[in-house]
């Protein structure tokens, strides 16, 4: 057994630098604009080759073997903004670095929410962790400033510009505000989740970020993850459930209502 560790450990050293540079390519192009282009590539490429190889259409497999290399470089030229923005996290030392905002910041937050909880104003959070949110960033507003309860209640107050979207949390800062999140089309029959409970789920699903809601009708705190939501939750409950998730990583349990209904109810 030794033996076969001293001949072989380099193998077990490139497979695990392989599978690091895969899982973090993975992580960095699932939320970019071509990674449905990529997907469906993919498929249409894997399903060729294996109708040929069953079929045994020897053209077809010709022209695949040919077009690969030119496949490769069509693949850089599609890719090239991701390419070099992931060039420009590595030069900058945050591609392999823990996305999680600091307790302070985490206590600014919750402090934050139970100040608009008490004033029956709604807001929207997404925290982001592994999964580049940049595209919904994109649909806000950038502001790129450190948490402070002042800063949130202003941003989801119900005269301002921006209170109506939602706000992307990236290491104890609000990267952007005003964000449109993608809507889950889960149905749910208790009236108190609206289309903010909604969106929180959407993005959700569609990301790794965790979503922390403020209900303004009824001022409850709510909390979703991976498209499963935790319904007015206790300021302690969440406390402990958002350090749980942000630490561990663990998956949440399953959503309050899914029974069909055409209302959405208040938001």
């Amino acid at each position: 057994m030794w033996e076969i560790l001293k001949q072989h450990w380099r193998d077990g050293v490139e497979i695990l630098i392989l599978a690091v540079l895969v899982y973090q390519a993975y992580l960095f192009f699932r939320a970019t604009r071509g990674a449905r282009i990529l997907t469906g590539l993919l498929m249409l490429l894997l399903g060729l080759a294996l109708v040929s190889q069953l079929l045994k259409l020897e053209v077809i497999t010709w022209l695949l073997q040919r077009i690969s290399v030119f496949l490769a470089i069509a693949l850089v030229v599609l890719f090239q903004p991701e390419l070099r923005r992931v060039l420009a996290e590595l030069g900058s030392h945050r591609m392999f670095s823990l996305n999680r905002p600091d307790p302070e910041s985490l206590d600014v937050l919750l402090e934050a929410m139970q100040q608009l909880s008490a004033r029956r104003c709604g807001a929207l959070f997404a925290i982001k962790r592994g999964i580049d949110l940049r595209l919904l960033a994109e649909t806000g507003v950038s502001v790129d400033a450190r948490l402070s309860p002042e800063l949130i209640t202003t941003i989801f107050h119900p005269k301002t510009a921006l209170h109506d979207g939602g706000a992307i949390i990236d290491q104890g800062r609000i990267a952007s505000a005003g964000c449109v999140f993608p809507v889950s089309q889960r149905e749910v029959r208790d009236r108190a989740i609206g289309l903010r409970h909604r969106a929180a789920m959407g993005v959700t699903e569609e990301t790794d970020a965790i979503a922390l809601i403020v209900s303004e009708e009824s001022g409850a705190l709510s909390l979703a993850y991976r498209g499963k939501l935790e319904h007015d939750l206790e300021p302690e409950e969440l406390r402990d459930r958002l350090n749980e998730l942000l630490t561990f990583g663990a998956a949440a349990p399953e959503p309050v209502q899914e029974e069909p209904t055409r209302d959405l109810g208040p938001v």
